[in-house]
């Protein structure tokens, strides 16, 4: 967990998996560092008049997910993000477990950068979230 790995460590075709029950306070934290008090996250009788009927756990707390199993389970600390790209395809609400697939698509090695993406499914396997991402990896140093 959260190990330094070099970019001559990766390869494409690189996954992880792993699943998260999201909660209340899950969101509290998110919410509270923030500031994104939508009325979809933390008012229910608001969110009850939605087309979703009650509160969503905030979109980029979940996507932020992806990233931090990332670093943390595929390719370590050293990678710089330098963009990211996420598609909400479905609601998730507090109580919902997700399973993020996490992968390394490709892998640029003149730029030392790679590509990854991601996909969240709750656990009717209805996609949440789909993302992505690159990453660049500082040069080597020289001999």
């Amino acid at each position: 967990m959260y190990e330094p790995k070099s970019f001559d460590d990766l390869k494409v075709n690189d996954r992880v998996s792993l699943s998260k029950t999201i909660t209340e306070a899950d969101g509290a934290l998110y919410i509270a560092a923030t500031g994104d008090f939508g009325p979809v996250h933390v008012d229910e009788v608001y969110a009850g008049a939605t087309r979703f009927g009650r509160r969503l756990a905030p979109g980029i707390m979940v996507a932020g997910l992806c990233t931090s199993i990332l670093t943390s389970e595929l390719v370590g600390t050293i990678g710089v993000s330098v963009e990211d790209r996420f598609w909400f395809t479905g609601p998730v609400f507090y109580g919902d477990t997700l399973t993020f697939d996490v992968w390394i698509a490709e892998q640029h090695d003149e730029t030392r950068t790679i590509i990854w993406e991601a996909s969240a499914r709750n656990e009717s396997g209805l996609e949440v979230l789909k993302a992505r991402a690159s990453l660049k990896f500082p040069r080597r140093k020289p001999s």
